[in-house]
């Protein structure tokens, strides 16, 4: 994209020049050859400037209410013994993925009536 935007201005430039070079005397064709120029340069101006990118970290924190029993917390497809490491939120669901069989599913979480 960089290479047809400075071909564009390189384009725009030469239009500028001849504008300039062929004004013979014109006021007009003068001024549109400086504009022209001045595009020109905004284009390569714009290309060589890179947007800086900005991360944005967002942190979710789980509250669970009421009396929690803490357990330790097993795959459902081998019994292999998980931790938090294993644990991700997505999309405001609880996904796990086992280290041991590569099994990743969502955690449900069972009615409290």
């Amino acid at each position: 994209m960089e290479i047809v935007t400075y071909l564009i201005a390189a384009v725009v430039a030469f239009f500028g020049f001849m504008f300039v070079v062929g004004s013979q005397g014109q006021f007009i064709r003068v001024v549109v050859g400086i504009i022209l120029f001045a595009a020109a340069g905004v284009l390569v101006y714009l290309t060589r400037v890179k947007p800086t990118k900005e991360e944005i970290t967002h942190i979710q924190k789980i509250d669970l209410t009421g009396d929690v029993q803490l357990e330790q917390m097993k795959c459902q497809s081998c019994g292999g013994a998980l931790s938090k490491d294993n644990l991700e939120v997505k999309a405001g669901a609880i996904f796990v993925e086992c280290p041991y069989c590569g099994a990743s599913y969502q955690i449900e979480e069972a009615p409290k009536w």
